[in-house]
């Protein structure tokens, strides 16, 4: 970040919805950290309290128990607030599968009433969490942003309504947005519990407890998996651009290159291995191929260098090996 940068961060009053899930904590964290004065909004359906627990006392934070699908909850949270990070949504494409109403009520209905919360409240930019989701059945590699599929599972489509519904509210009223699709996130308070949990945290703790993860299908789909600390970069420069051409666009939020389920397995035991040597020969099961699953996901981010000027810095090994020490210290 650049000084002008920085100065509009420390100026700001910043709204993180889903505060405490691990992609808006993390973003509370930081911007705490850089001087802003933020906001956080969640019900706690899939966040946890601990994970913004050691925010409460800093002056420049305040929290809102509420819920997007509560349009006042909303509008009480979007007053005098300058940026929007919102990320509250229910990810995972089986729950959605499984229960494709709330998916919709929460990232449908709950996005409209953020954005017009935020309209009303004159925002200046709502920057959102959408994803690699939308690209659907395309068969393109690498994924860009102007070519996508039809989505192969409700929450795929909850996520597109997103980008139209954003898209709309510059049109209509005025409302500069910013889409970031998420391509497979993973780093510190990623919650490896319950029967929705990311891979990568599922797998480090079923390898601490030396359990045999179970991959779907035999382990040749591949991801574009993406250290949270680059989406973070991506969510301050959606926030500071001076770039006019940079907003009302989507961008793939990702490293660029994309690792098997083999590789991350093999990457896993080697890194948990330093910690625990037995967890080296423990071997994996393969079960069916999930419903709605991609088989491979690269992203292209040629558009966000261009014009956010992004700069990745941590690539799979690089972001695996400080996830697996953080897991380690604080799960084992």
């Amino acid at each position: 970040m650049n000084t002008k940068q920085l100065e509009v961060l420390r100026a700001s009053k910043i709204l993180v919805t889903g505060a405490a899930g691990f992609i808006g904590s993390n973003l509370c964290e930081h911007l705490l950290e850089l001087g802003s004065s933020v906001v956080g909004l969640d019900n706690f359906a899939t966040g946890h309290k601990k994970n913004i627990a050691h925010l409460e006392n800093d002056e420049n934070f305040s929290f809102i128990e509420g819920d997007i699908r509560d349009i006042e909850d909303c509008k009480k949270a979007c007053t005098n607030v300058d940026y929007v990070l919102h990320e509250a949504a229910l990810g995972s494409v089986p729950r959605s599968i499984n229960d494709p109403i709330t998916s919709n009520d929460v990232n449908v209905s709950g996005f409209l009433n953020m954005l017009v919360a935020a309209n009303n409240a004159g925002v200046k930019r709502f920057i959102y969490a959408a994803s690699s989701s939308t690209y659907g059945d395309s068969k393109n590699m690498p994924k860009v942003e102007d070519v996508i599929g039809k989505p192969l599972s409700p929450y795929a489509i909850t996520k597109y309504v997103n980008e139209l519904y954003a898209d709309n509210f510059k049109k209509t009223y005025g409302l500069d947005t910013v889409g970031l699709r998420y391509f497979n996130v993973f780093g510190r308070k990623q919650d490896p519990q319950g029967a929705y949990a990311a891979v990568i945290p599922k797998f480090v703790m079923q390898f601490m407890n030396h359990e045999a993860p179970t991959i779907n299908g035999d382990g040749s789909f591949s991801r574009d998996f993406t250290y949270i600390d680059n989406v973070i970069q991506m969510n301050l420069l959606a926030i500071t651009t001076e770039n006019k051409e940079a907003l009302n666009n989507v961008y793939n939020t990702a490293y660029g290159e994309r690792t098997s389920l083999n590789e991350l397995v093999g990457l896993l035991k080697e890194y948990l291995a330093e910690f625990d040597p037995e967890i080296a020969s423990i071997e994996v099961v393969n079960g069916p191929e999930r419903r709605g699953d991609v088989p491979h996901s690269l992203a292209s981010v040629d558009k966000a260098k261009r014009l956010l000027d992004y700069d990745p810095k941590f690539d799979i090994k690089t972001g695996l090996k400080e996830a697996v020490s953080w897991y380690w210290e604080n799960l084992k």
